[in-house]
């Protein structure tokens, strides 16, 4: 069902319900972080081809929020049911484009089709309320207001290379169920894993326009998208840095956003070793590192810190790596410059007095799974994310100890708690200056239908479907004023 999006390798962008090409004739190259081998060329699109397809994008989104709640939902619930039978085909170029192993990319591909059939249930939930003005002191039932949600307009989804079929959806969904219309900006890297998403809804019968694709390097066109007058909502997911320079352009528009983080494991003295042992290891080296949601650093009561250490070894050691196409767990990272940027962090921790236990091993952008224990804070590792398979072990002498060098991070998304004490679980979870804190569990994303958000530097606005929904409507009152007879 895909041939049509593509020819000879060179992939077009969705326009209007068609496959075309760009004005510009350009194209992007997209090798494989596996194997260097060309993946395919997507279109480099320009401000006018933006342009052009905002208009097409407004115009179809006046139809679609006027479509009833039951026809959205039955085409995305047709979306979810073309996801699973083409989940071989687009797992593999899940594979392929973002170096993912089989395993992980098959499990992305059906948590996404749940994901569209539970918005498509979900969506049809949307409705509004009525308010007698009694309630208020001073007024009387003569005045009611009549309160509906309404689409708010034209959605740029911008999503990250590491889910390219999760995390599109997790925008695109719950925006088109509530009536807006969606242009939809993949990564460059997992852009072509996005198409075939497009493609998706496109065959499913979402009409023409109101979802549409746009592909280009984002130093040409990044600032002009999120900066377009006509763009009413920015739903994104990235690096801090560029979520940070998104929020200071953009201006009013309304925006959610999932950035970075630096999740911590807390592991506390009555802490089940061999349980956290398991979540910590899983969490910090699946994918290898590259999750906003990976454990990033271990803050463990001195005292255990051995046993815990002891207990994480063979884990790791056990760890298969290689490609994805082997299906192996470490894999190799998005690209070299990321691979430099891990390495550095593990040099310059080593070169302060960091203990390998483990790794410190590469081959081109390959890192093997690398364990550092005695990390202090002076250094880099125990503040920034680096989005790659290294663990920090920071050594504490209490409970107390841990959660100010939790909260002493400019990141705030989760946190993990290793304890038997419902107590102390409830008194961690309290001070952590986190979005979600995590009891005897690794961070994670989901269910989907959880509330999903971050603090500080690692966001702003709530995910989670039902959440996600309400942020991408507006609220619009009606008040009627009754006469007195």
């Amino acid at each position: 069902m895909f041939e049509n999006i593509h020819a000879n390798k060179t992939y077009k962008t969705l326009y209007n319900g068609n496959w075309i090409q760009s004005t510009t004739k350009n194209t992007i190259q997209i090798k494989s972080p596996a194997n260097n081998c060309l993946v395919g060329e997507i279109q480099s699109m320009n401000k006018e081809d933006i342009d052009k397809t905002i208009i097409n994008s407004q115009c179809a989104q006046k139809t679609w929020a006027q479509t009833p709640m039951n026809k959205r939902a039955e085409i995305l619930h047709k979306a979810a049911v073309l996801l699973e039978k083409n989940i071989n085909e687009i797992s593999y170029i899940i594979q392929l484009e973002v170096g993912k192993n089989k395993s992980s990319a098959i499990s992305e591909v059906k948590r996404t089709a749940d994901f569209i059939k539970f918005t498509a249930d979900e969506g049809k939930h949307l409705k509004g309320e009525t308010i007698g003005g009694e309630n208020f002191p001073g007024f009387s039932k003569n005045k009611i207001s009549l309160v509906t949600k309404i689409p708010i307009g034209i959605v740029l989804a911008i999503s990250p290379f590491n889910y390219p079929i999760n995390l599109s959806t997790s925008k695109i969904a719950p925006a088109l169920i509530a009536g807006n219309s969606v242009l939809f900006k993949p990564a460059t890297q997992g852009a072509i894993s996005g198409l075939y998403l497009a493609e998706i809804f496109n065959a499913a019968g979402i009409p023409k326009g109101v979802l549409n694709t746009v592909t280009g390097k984002s130093s040409e066109i990044g600032d002009y998208i999120v900066t377009h007058p006509d763009i009413n909502f920015i739903n994104f997911t990235g690096s801090t840095k560029v979520g940070t320079h998104i929020a200071k352009i953009a201006g009013m528009v309304p925006m959610m956003m999932e950035l970075g983080g630096k999740d911590a494991a807390i592991v506390l003295k009555d802490a089940d070793l061999d349980d956290a042992a398991k979540d910590i290891v899983t969490g910090a080296y699946n994918y290898s590192g590259q999750r906003c949601t990976a454990v990033k650093r271990v803050l463990v009561i001195n005292s255990i810190a051995d046993e815990l250490i002891a207990k994480m070894n063979p884990l790791i050691n056990n760890l298969k790596v290689g490609s994805p196409f082997e299906d192996a767990d470490i894999i190799p990272l998005i690209n070299s410059k990321n691979a430099d940027y891990v390495q550095q962090l593990i040099d310059d921790a080593l070169n302060k007095g960091a203990k390998l236990i483990i790794g410190n091993k590469r081959t081109d952008n390959l890192l093997y799974p690398t364990l550092l224990d005695n990390v202090n804070t002076n250094m880099r590792i125990a503040w920034e994310e680096p989005f790659g398979p290294v663990l920090p072990i920071i050594r504490v002498n209490d409970l107390n100890e841990a959660i100010n060098i939790a909260n002493a991070s400019e990141y705030g998304l989760q946190s993990s708690v290793f304890t038997k004490d419902i107590n102390n679980a409830f008194l961690v979870a309290d001070k952590l200056q986190v979005g979600t804190v995590q009891v005897n569990n690794q961070p994670e994303r989901g269910p989907d239908h959880f509330p999903f958000s971050g603090v500080k530097a690692s966001g702003m606005g709530t995910q989670g479907i039902r959440y996600s929904i309400d942020a991408m409507t507006s609220r619009k009152a009606v008040i009627l004023n009754l006469s007195n007879n």
